[in-house]
């Protein structure tokens, strides 16, 4: 409950206080967040499959996000940048659909 708590109160204080990225964190944010989302889609699987531990969820989710952005930058100085986010992001959504998929067939047992 504290979680739910915790997201609309993050939702309403995002819309009412319309944060701006800086231009040059821009082509990081959308990685970061398919990162993140990869990490929540494995902690909603490891709960459902009984082996969830938040201190391995908090380490997975920092950790994708830190890795995703710095391939990005890497590839930014590497003058791949494009082709970098692509690769991540497509790893990243196999990784989202794998969980999502392994969600899905533990909730409607199919």
């Amino acid at each position: 409950m504290i979680a739910v708590l915790g997201l609309v109160v993050g939702v309403v204080v995002g819309l009412v206080v319309r944060p701006v990225v800086p231009s040059g964190f821009e082509p990081y944010l959308p990685i970061a967040v398919v990162a993140a989302l990869d990490a929540v889609f494995g902690g909603l699987r490891a709960m459902l499959d009984g082996i969830f531990d938040d201190k391995v969820f908090v380490v997975s989710f920092l950790s994708n996000v830190v890795v995703a952005a710095l391939i990005v930058f890497l590839g930014d100085k590497l003058g791949v940048g494009a082709q970098l986010s692509t690769g991540v992001v497509v790893v990243l959504g196999i990784r989202i659909f794998s969980n999502a998929a392994a969600i899905r067939r533990h909730v409607f047992r199919a």
